[in-house]
């Protein structure tokens, strides 16, 4: 892992930890971090990134709209999720 260096004013009150955070939280919802990836970012278990994510802003279900729209309309269709086959990104 990369390391990184940023100079913050002292008048800043934030710690190293909080920018950690961020950091990753922002990554992350970009999709340019997996949880996995983001959570070491952190410093923190997955679980706990996880139950922080709210306090930044972002949604754990990090899943695009076009792609939620995707699945909306694969269910709508298939008219049932008891019956339907498997969706085709399954197999």
């Amino acid at each position: 892992m990369a390391t990184l260096t940023i100079e913050i004013p002292e008048t800043v009150d934030i710690d190293k930890k909080r920018i950690s955070m961020i950091v990753a939280s922002k990554l992350y919802e970009q999709g340019r971090l997996s949880l996995g990836q983001a959570s070491d970012v952190a410093g923190l278990t997955k679980r706990a990134f996880v139950e922080l994510l709210a306090d930044y802003g972002v949604s754990v279900f990090n899943f695009p709209v076009s792609d939620l729209s995707k699945e909306m309309r694969w269910i709508r269709f298939s008219g049932s999720c008891a019956t339907a086959e498997p969706h085709p990104a399954a197999i």
